[in-house]
């Protein structure tokens, strides 16, 4: 009887899910739909009844929803109570547990940062702490998903970790009391400069808004003048944060985006509001291939009503916007109801109907050839049979197939040798080393200053070598053609992991921003930004 419920239940999941019950007002036919509804319930009895092995249902009817969503379009999708639950941690801006950005390095669960803000950076957890026990239980090759498990829970409840510090003879215990975590969503603000200020947003989660603003006014502070906004790899997220970030520059009441569906009551338009001390500050926004969705409709308006420039690689092109329904298990369906345009009338969605799969939709991104340089006039483009708009004061920019910059700027290659180094997490674990040997004469010598790190800080020959033969001692051959190529880079990634040991994103960001050729290019655009705009 119980299994007979169970698929019941299942079954009711399904329906509502291809229904949506009445909030879309019956899409479908009736008759067509009951039907439907008859015949899938026919196969999936049937099946469970006769078939020759014992049938997991909740998995047949999760592989039939998606196989029903991989006939709409790439981004309508099914979301199991599982991955829900990641989701809506990852856009609501915080979790519960002790706060800790962990790795795993040889069977070792280590901290590469205490998050800011959450319990284990008020006691004093340090990075290259190394976690051996939980509540008194050795954790010697834990995996991630345990670590997730013991270290998060309720916040106000305890747990116990013991740790070996480099330099201390004995573990330090810690009972570290859950709390809320903060996850930003801005990954660091700096000034580049006395009047150049940074900023990297990650995505368009709750709370972007609230976080860019109070980045933006820090920086205002240290007399920013001018603000390099670093979107690439952003794939975005809510569509409000968008608008309200998008609101920050642009002036007046002027629109910044509008959408439009099938149905009516999902066609909506929205417009600046707000006015704001960052309207004139001379902008550019940095996007690459990774820039999706609310990431495009930022520098679709900032570009349509010419109020900055856009530099960097052509977006993802994702110009589809979802509605969450959440169904009875805790699942959900995520259903494109519109369309998104910018300003000047450009769909961002790049064409995806003649594409046989979401593999190929989503591989398709990485073919598209560009030509660097100046594309202020777009005339990258102009053999496109892309639809043709005009910005505000007349420029050609084109639809379908995201946002294209006012200056095209490739990523550098990356050779297969460096990309070994990365994906065997080569750079951290000699870094960690390196720290437990001379991490003292670093706090000594640089005094918690990250611009005389920055300055002064240089990977010696020696130590260059010596992460070489490492590299070679774990399995990654030194290629010279490749180790040529990528010398700069490698140095750069060494300093800036002894950076983000001791100044966290900052210090990350602003060591490996010096080998970064868009953003070197982007801050040399300035003169240009002003001049689009007409400011002084």
């Amino acid at each position: 009887m119980f299994k007979h419920l169970k698929i019941s239940y299942l079954f009711f999941a399904l329906v509502v899910g291809i229904v949506l019950g009445v909030a879309i007002n019956k899409l479908f036919s009736e008759d067509n739909l009951r039907e439907s509804i008859r015949k899938f319930n026919d196969v999936l009895t049937i099946t469970e009844k006769y078939y020759v092995e014992e049938v997991d249902t909740q998995k047949l009817v999760e592989s039939a929803l998606n196989g029903m969503l991989n006939q709409l379009d790439p981004h309508s999708v099914y979301i199991s109570p599982e991955q829900l639950k990641q989701v809506e941690e990852s856009f609501r801006g915080d979790f519960d547990g002790i706060g800790i950005e962990f790795q795993i390095v040889n069977d070792t669960l280590t901290v590469v940062s205490a998050i800011s803000g959450g319990p284990s950076e008020a006691l004093g957890i340090m990075p290259g702490d190394r976690i051996i026990k939980i509540d008194e239980k050795p954790v010697i090759g834990i995996s991630n998903d345990d670590v997730r498990n013991k270290l998060r829970g309720k916040a106000g409840t305890e747990v116990k970790v013991t740790i070996i510090r480099s330099g201390l003879n004995k573990p330090i215990e810690y009972i570290i009391t859950r709390d809320k975590i903060p996850l930003y969503s801005v990954d660091t603000h700096f000034m580049i400069d006395d009047k150049t200020g940074y900023v990297s947003v990650s995505r368009f989660a709750e709370t972007t808004y609230d976080e860019l603003l109070e980045s933006l006014n820090d920086l205002d502070k240290q007399g920013m003048k001018q603000l390099v906004l670093d979107l690439r790899g952003n794939p975005g997220g809510y569509l409000n944060q968008a608008v309200k970030i998008s609101d920050l520059f642009i002036n007046d009441k002027k629109k910044i985006v509008y959408t439009e569906g099938r149905r009516k009551e999902f066609d909506e338009e929205y417009f600046a509001s707000n006015p704001s001390k960052f309207e004139n500050i001379p902008l550019i926004i940095l996007i690459n291939r990774g820039s999706a969705s609310a990431s495009e409709i930022v520098s679709g308006a900032v570009q349509d009503w010419d109020r900055g420039l856009i530099v960097g690689e052509t977006s993802f092109g994702k110009g589809l916007v979802q509605r969450q329904f959440e169904l009875p298990d805790n699942s959900a369906l995520r259903l494109t109801i519109s369309k998104y345009y910018t300003p000047s009338g450009r769909l961002i969605q790049r064409d995806y109907k003649n594409l046989k799969d979401k593999n190929e939709y989503y591989a398709e991104i990485d073919s598209v050839q560009e030509n660097e340089g100046d594309n202020l006039n777009h005339t990258a483009e102009e053999d496109t049979t892309r639809p043709e708009y005009k910005t505000s004061k007349g420029r050609i920019v084109y639809g379908g197939g995201g946002i294209t910059p006012d200056y095209i700027i490739k990523s550098e290659y990356m050779t297969d040798y460096t990309r070994n180094l990365l994906r065997k997490n080569l750079f951290y674990t000699f870094i960690l080393s390196y720290i437990d040997k001379n991490g003292e004469s670093i706090k000594n010598k640089y005094n918690n200053n990250l611009n005389l790190f920055r300055r002064n800080f240089i990977v010696s020959d020696e130590m260059f070598n010596d992460f070489i033969n490492y590299a070679n001692s774990k399995g990654v051959n030194v290629n010279k053609k490749d180790l040529t190529k990528d010398k700069d880079y490698i140095r750069a990634r060494l300093k800036a992991q002894i950076a983000r040991n001791y100044w966290k994103n900052e210090g990350w960001y602003s060591v490996l921003l010096s080998t970064d050729n868009q953003f070197n290019k982007a801050i040399t655009l300035f003169d240009e930004a002003k001049s689009l705009e007409n400011l002084k």
